[in-house]
């Protein structure tokens, strides 16, 4: 994954913990950098590693951290990073989840060597659409929940967000039913 992934960590332990709780997520999960580097990319390893450490030192289950983040990132990094790209995604949840599939494609010319996930939606109604989340990494189900759940407050909307299919189930990918 690419540093800029790692360093949201970093802000979102930072920003909500504390910079003493930081220090101690990277000696528990014994990565020795200083600082992450946005645009260079790092061994996914390092992201589970630290996932794992600031749910020891935090107290949390590795899933409410991954969830917490994927908010964080829509919210403060996505917002700062990426602004017009998201604001471009749709003038509502419905409109920038059914643009979600398209999304990475111009991601990826901003991280050239970016293995993104791929998102498909189906089942479209005026309240409610499954997204499909497919990727060859795994146990981020809940990072992709907190996204979900992280534009849904970035427009302002209350959405019930539900995990029906899970390769933690022996399926091939998540599909997560979106309603408002």
């Amino acid at each position: 994954m690419y540093g800029i992934v790692n360093k949201a960590i970093q802000d979102l332990i930072t920003d909500h913990f504390g910079l003493e709780e930081w220090e101690a997520v990277k000696e528990k999960s014994g990565i020795d950098v200083d600082y992450f580097l946005s645009n260079e990319p790092y061994d996914d390893a390092i992201t589970y590693q630290l996932a794992g450490a600031a749910s020891q030192v935090l107290g949390l289950s590795v899933g409410d951290v991954l969830n917490a983040f994927g908010e964080y990132w829509v919210l403060k990094t996505g917002k700062e990073k990426y602004g017009g790209l998201m604001e471009a995604g749709g003038k509502n949840l419905r409109e920038f989840l059914l643009n979600l599939p398209a999304f990475h494609n111009r991601i990826m010319l901003m991280y050239p060597k970016l293995t993104p996930p791929e998102f498909k939606v189906s089942h479209v109604t005026e309240n409610s659409v499954h997204v499909h989340y497919h990727s060859a990494r795994e146990g981020l189900q809940e990072f992709v929940r907190g996204l979900l759940s992280g534009l849904a407050k970035m427009y302002e909307t209350e959405a019930a967000i539900e995990l029906i299919q899970s390769r933690d189930e022996g399926s091939t990918h998540e599909i997560f039913k979106v309603s408002w």
